[in-house]
């Protein structure tokens, strides 16, 4: 595995994009969307697994127009810190990003063509919207927070996509996560698995306040299940 740092020619600057590159060197291309956290070693490290896995992944930041390199602690303080951030964030740009960075990693040569989009958290909002508003290969949203609100928005959604919902989660109740299992089981190519033991942002392991391992461990099974079945890699 390696990683470098691309640019991103967006309509409004360029950005760094760093990108790991599994160990063939060639495959699917991921997006990488990131929670409120920033780009941190968390998410860096989600990155290697999937490229352990066999897929070409890069990582937008999303927060480089007002406060470039933002990355917050895990625990309460980093919460409140991030949701201040998030006050300068406009979502469209966001999306723009994302959809930026998947048409980037298409045109590169060691991705084979296809490309989807995998996020956390705030990243797992902004990956459904990005599937709703253009043609990624793939989804995967995890806790995506405005989904529930967005979910109409699943009809314009031709790709598969995977759901992934915690069912103790405080910022997103159990009943809005029902209208996503309502809308998901009218929708071919769509699924959702709701870990009915976790809460918000389960799969996070440097967040003690919100790591699940079981409930982590058991999504994270789904969902390279899912990525074996709609975008199968060499790795």
């Amino acid at each position: 595995m390696s990683t470098r740092t691309d640019q991103l020619v967006l309509a409004d600057g360029t950005v760094g994009l760093p990108v790991w590159l599994p160990e063939s060197g060639r495959g699917p291309g991921l997006v990488l969307v990131q929670e409120i956290f920033g780009l941190d070693d968390y998410l860096k490290s989600v990155a290697a697994d999937l490229a352990a896995l066999g897929y070409v992944v890069a990582v937008p930041e999303l927060f480089w127009r007002f406060a470039p390199g933002w990355s917050s602690a895990h625990d309460e303080e980093g919460v409140a810190a991030s949701m201040k951030i998030m006050s300068d964030f406009d979502p469209g740009k966001g999306v723009s990003d994302v959809l930026a960075a998947l048409a980037h990693l298409r045109a590169l040569p060691e991705v084979d063509g296809r490309a989807g989009v995998f996020g956390f958290c705030l990243g797992g909002a902004l990956a459904f919207a990005a599937a709703a508003q253009s043609d990624p290969d793939v989804a995967v949203s995890f806790y995506g927070s405005t989904v529930p609100a967005q979910i109409a928005a699943l009809d314009r959604i031709t790709c598969p996509i995977q759901f992934h919902f915690g069912g103790q989660d405080p910022y997103i109740p159990r009943s809005d996560v029902r209208l996503v299992e309502e809308a998901v089981a009218a929708h071919p190519g769509a699924e959702i698995h709701v870990q009915e033991d976790a809460g918000h942002a389960f799969h996070n392991r440097v967040a003690p306040m919100f790591h699940h391992p079981r409930a982590a461990a058991r999504a994270w099974d789904l969902t390279t299940e899912f990525l074996r079945r709609t975008l199968p890699s060499a790795g």
